[in-house]
């Protein structure tokens, strides 16, 4: 790589740290400022943009923004916490890397600023034929059969699977891809070195070692409630459709169901199925 993309590489990783992810004031700036220039302007306590581009219509809320930003900066890694990383299996995918998955632009300026990755699949390949299999954390023994059945019968057909690698149906679709020695992708909300839950800490090795373990947070960092419900827009625009196998009326399943209809995606859901 030339030194100008490691410079946005490490630029990019220190977004991860500065701001949300979805968050729509960093979003509309990366459409008018490459990551190294928005860094280099809050480090020298600066506006990226002129004030003629940062009122309504251009980049919205961005003046209670910046100092929110720049009070995270103390946490944007090295160039040699990168490679320790990197040493340790975990890699920083960004916009215009191979690895990329196109699909990712339906989500505008809302698309992950850049993604972690742990495990062996290449994420752009392995979600070009993929289905997001969700539902809802207290399953039912009916709802984690389903799971486990249809995500077995993807993956011998050769498609990805999907989820977010939580309790319930996520689980049982991750192990059902698993056992039949298919792809599966874990989309998490937090480090991807501190998977969460922690009491799957055999399956997220698992997935790794046959899939991908995937956020938009940095290593380190540990789940919010609302971060749940951000990462779901990703779980639904990664896959070409999304199926719902069980939810309840509040299951936080239903914010990627959402997110497939908002991104025009296939919407599906198993009959009979619900808590």
């Amino acid at each position: 790589m030339s030194e100008g993309t490691e410079a946005e590489r490490l630029a990019r990783a220190a977004l991860t740290c500065v701001a949300e992810p979805g968050d729509p004031a960093m979003g509309a700036l990366l459409d008018r400022c490459t990551a190294t220039e928005i860094v280099a302007a809050l480090l020298a306590g600066r506006s990226p943009v002129p004030d003629s581009q940062a009122g309504p219509g251009r980049v919205p809320a961005l003046s209670r923004a910046l100092p929110r930003w720049a009070a995270r900066l103390g946490e944007a890694p090295t160039a040699a916490a990168l490679a320790g990383w990197q040493q340790r299996g975990i890699r920083l995918v960004c916009p215009g890397d191979a690895e990329w998955p196109g699909q990712l632009s339906v989500l505008g300026d809302a698309q992950p600023w850049a993604l972690w990755v742990r495990g062996d699949a290449d994420l752009r390949y392995a979600c070009l034929r993929s289905v997001s299999l969700v539902g809802s954390r207290s399953a039912t023994g009916y709802g984690a059969h389903v799971a486990g059945e249809m995500a077995a019968v993807l993956a011998e057909h050769g498609w990805t699977v999907v989820s977010g690698g939580a309790l319930g149906v996520d689980s049982w679709a991750h192990r059902g891809a698993l056992a039949a020695a298919g792809i599966t992708i874990a989309i998490l909300a937090s480090g991807v070195d501190e998977p969460y839950p922690p009491t799957h800490h055999h399956l997220f090795r698992s997935v790794a070692a046959q899939g991908a373990i995937v956020s938009e947070w940095p290593p380190g960092r540990r789940p919010t409630r609302h971060g749940f419900l951000v990462r779901n827009r990703v779980i639904a625009a990664l896959s070409r459709g999304t199926v719902v196998v069980e939810a309840a009326r509040r299951s936080g399943a239903l914010s990627t169901a959402r997110h497939a209809l908002e991104q025009s995606r296939p919407l599906m859901a198993v009959p009979g199925c619900g808590i």
